[in-house]
């Protein structure tokens, strides 16, 4: 089920994740995104996750109107156990514009819980805009579909599973 770099990439979270569990009110997840993907590749992974009892922070519902966006955002990044960040052509563009995703993922390199999900784009288009989310090892739509992804996700995440550490030591 994970190739090996996924096991490398994803071990480290997961470790990180069960030293976090026991620490009350806290999302899973947080779903840094382009707003461009707020109701199409975000809300599919938004779902897909939540599915599988997965918490997710994702500013589609977390934020409420009236409340100030960068604000509640930082709540969201302080209240997530690990980072996940879609990268998409819209997601690039952003990052380059400095706004608001561009902000996410700087917060989200700093504590360096994160993983990236690349859909419709590329590491090399990544790493040309940012070299270092590009850097890391996340997972791909094009070697993937969404559904797995989540269901990796989810189990990464799920205090329950031990695969991705039964598969680290194999």
């Amino acid at each position: 089920m994970y190739t090996p770099a996924e096991v490398r990439t994803l071990t480290p979270v997961r470790e990180s994740f069960e030293k976090k569990a026991s620490l009350p009110d806290l999302r899973d997840v947080f779903l840094c995104h382009a707003w461009d993907d707020r109701r199409g590749a975000a809300k599919d992974l938004h779902d897909l996750l939540e599915s599988r009892g997965v918490s997710v922070w994702f500013s589609e519902k977390d934020v409420l109107l009236g409340t100030s966006l960068l604000r509640e955002i930082d709540k969201g990044l302080v209240k997530s156990r690990v980072g996940i960040v879609l990268v998409t052509p819209a997601f690039l563009r952003r990052v380059q514009g400095e706004g608001i995703a561009d902000k996410e993922l700087s917060a989200l390199l700093a504590r360096d819980l994160l993983v990236p999900i690349v859909h419709d784009t590329t590491y090399e288009a990544l790493r040309e805009v940012s070299p270092l989310l590009g850097s890391r090892s996340g997972l791909t739509t094009k070697e993937d579909t969404m559904a797995n992804i989540a269901a990796k996700l989810a189990e990464l995440v799920t205090p329950e599973s031990e695969s991705v550490c039964v598969a680290a030591k194999l």
